[in-house]
Parts: C-alpha cells; sequence; structure tokens
C-alpha cells in the first residue's frame, strides 16, 4: 500500500435536523461554529440511492470553529419532515454514535459546556486516553469533548472543531482495515476491550472493543494545518446485538448522516477504495456546486454501510463580502493555504 496521503482531515460531519437556524445558533453559541462556509438550498440529485428513489430538497450549512478541526454541515429536509431515530442510541450500534470535539483544556471546555442552556452533559471522565466528557446537544445527538495536540490559532472559545467521531461497528477488524487503507497513513493509539465507565450507556456492565485510529495531521492538503489531527474511534459492543442507527431512515433524516473527509487526489482514491473492494456509490464526477463553494463528491460506505464523503474542494470562498473565491484546481501543488488567507474566513464570522 502506498504511503502517500490522499486524505488531509475530516473536513465535515453532517448532522440531520428539524430546523437549521436553531441547531447552528446553538452549536455557535456552545461550540464556536460561527463562520459560515456555505448556505445552501437546492436538490440533492445525486443522492436518490440514499433518498427512497427520489431527488430530495434540502437546506444545508456548513460552518466552522476557526480554533481548527472540521466543520459541521447542518442539514435538514424541506420537502418531508425529517424523521428521528426510533430508538434511543447506545454504543455500539451501527453509524456515527458521537462527534468528538477538540479542546484545548478539557476541563475547561466542561465548565463552560456544563452551563449552557439546553447542554445535556454528563460528567468529567477518564477516557482511555486523557480526560474529557459526553453529553448531548438539544436534539439528542452525542457528542464527547477530549483534549488535541493540533490547533489552527489559539483564541478565547474553550471548545474547537472536530475532531473526530466514534463510529459503532460489528466487527472491530473489518472495520479497522477499512479505515486504515482509507486514512493511511494513520496509527493505532489503542485497542481495548473491557467494560468502560465513561461510556454514555443505559446498562452499565456491557462489555465493549474500542479502538482509536488516529490520522496525526501533516503538511499534505491546502486545509490540512486547518483540519488538524483526525481520530476515529470504533465501539464494537460485545454482549448485545447492535441496531442499525439509520435503520429504515434516509440519508438526511435526524442524527449523524456522514463524516466527511478532504480528498486530495479524488481519481487515485478512487482507484485506492476500488482496488480494495470499497467502490465508490456516489460520484459527482465533475464539480459540484454549494453556494459559493465547490468541488467533486463521493461517497463510500465502512463494512457496516456508514456513510463517508469525500470531497476533493475546487472553490472556496475566502470573503463573500467582497467577492474573493478561491479557486483550488488552479494551485499546482497541494502544499497549506497560508494560515493569514484562512483566517480572512473569519471575517464572515456570524456573531450573537
Amino acid at each position: 500500500m502506498s504511503s502517500s496521503p490522499l486524505i488531509s482531515g475530516i473536513q465535515q460531519v453532517g448532522i440531520g435536523v428539524t430546523d437549521v437556524p436553531k441547531a447552528w445558533q446553538w452549536y455557535r453559541r456552545v461550540l464556536g461554529f460561527d463562520v459560515p462556509v456555505f448556505d445552501d438550498r437546492s436538490e440533492a440529485r445525486l443522492m436518490v440511492n440514499y433518498t427512497g428513489g427520489n431527488v430530495q430538497s434540502r437546506h444545508a450549512v456548513m460552518a466552522l470553529n476557526m480554533a481548527g478541526g472540521g466543520g459541521l454541515e447542518i442539514w435538514q429536509f424541506t420537502d418531508r419532515t425529517p424523521q428521528p431515530c426510533a430508538f434511543q442510541a447506545e454504543p455500539g450500534d451501527l453509524g456515527i454514535f458521537a462527534i468528538r470535539f477538540k479542546a484545548p483544556d478539557a476541563r475547561r471546555a466542561y465548565d463552560w459546556v456544563k452551563t449552557q442552556p439546553q447542554a445535556n452533559v454528563g460528567t468529567f471522565a477518564k477516557l482511555p486516553e486523557g480526560d474529557g466528557f459526553w453529553g448531548k446537544d438539544p436534539d439528542g445527538n452525542v457528542f464527547q469533548v477530549a483534549g488535541d495536540s493540533s490547533w489552527f490559532q489559539q483564541n478565547d472559545q474553550p471548545t474547537g472543531g472536530v475532531a473526530g467521531v466514534v463510529v459503532g461497528v460489528s466487527d472491530v477488524d473489518a472495520s479497522l482495515r477499512f479505515y486504515q487503507h482509507l486514512l493511511n497513513p494513520c496509527e493505532v493509539v489503542y485497542d481495548q476491550t473491557g467494560t468502560f465507565a465513561d461510556l454514555p450507556t443505559s446498562t452499565p456492565g456491557q462489555r465493549f472493543r474500542r479502538v482509536l485510529l488516529r490520522k496525526t495531521v501533516t503538511r499534505h492538503g491546502a486545509f490540512s494545518q486547518l483540519l488538524g489531527n483526525v481520530q476515529i474511534e470504533l465501539i464494537q459492543a460485545l454482549d448485545r446485538e447492535p441496531r442499525r442507527l439509520f435503520a429504515d431512515r434516509y440519508w438526511g433524516d435526524c442524527g449523524y448522516i456522514h463524516v466527511c473527509f478532504d480528498a486530495l487526489d479524488m481519481k487515485a482514491l478512487k482507484t485506492r477504495m476500488g482496488d480494495k473492494g470499497y467502490p465508490f456509490t456516489v460520484d459527482s464526477e465533475e464539480s459540484f456546486g454549494m453556494e459559493s463553494a465547490a468541488g467533486r463528491f463521493a461517497y463510500v460506505e465502512d463494512p457496516d454501510g456508514t456513510l463517508i464523503e469525500l470531497v476533493e474542494t475546487h472553490k472556496l470562498p475566502i470573503l463573500k463580502k467582497i467577492g474573493w473565491y478561491l479557486d483550488l484546481q488552479k494551485r499546482k501543488h497541494q502544499k497549506p493555504l497560508p494560515n493569514w488567507m484562512l483566517r480572512m474566513m473569519s471575517l464572515s464570522r456570524v456573531r450573537d
């Protein structure tokens, strides 16, 4: 396997909601996602295989926390009522169970988040690596906050952007092969089996296998320094049969609909994944516009059908107010963009 990285970081995690403005306001105020990349209303024509065979209209906002880390794509159907999960998600259920947000100081982040309206936060806990805590947003989506070493810039915000996701799997070994192949080069940080006091489960004493996979930030990709490290935790429930979080529902319904990685060479990535038996299930093949941003996007499924989005960015708004857009297709290399240029995006910050 080639060690040439084809993924630079997590670009965003998609969250299906019932009210985009309300959900985004909470994530702005509590977790600092206040810089919009796009605010788009259109039809998801290429996703019909995951939306009941019919083209669905939607409203989506992508927002960043400029301290560093991936963003959020807050997503809502506009021509049908988004459907919630029919049961309470538990660790090990198949799909994206939680987002992992980064923090420069996990204790300070805990003290901040637990005082915020509609933040349902558990106790400060010892995680398998370091300290942190679990919580739920106002829609009941589970998140984790933990320390991280990769930062784009330090500011007064107690939390940063997306550092990773926690994914429920039916077979850790099979899923590990998939994610290692996708994220190569990366490392296994821990592989532990047992009971875990920190996990937010309704049935204490259950046994799990937990594996944390980390891709450390490198200087490959225009946005690599902004996006930082990638951490994917795989959780397998050993004492019960897991349920599929999106069983009998559409992509875009309530919950975490995908994790999106920033792709450096989509053509090479398609070949790499296809050669190992992981074909793209969706591929725009050419540049696809999302309001003021554009890129080639594709989807691939992990062994349990969890949707992984891949985006090769072609156009990005730096400062929409004056019509400054960056055309990445004209760049002849994959080196990081200058920090000053990315910081200009902060001038579009939405203040409450």
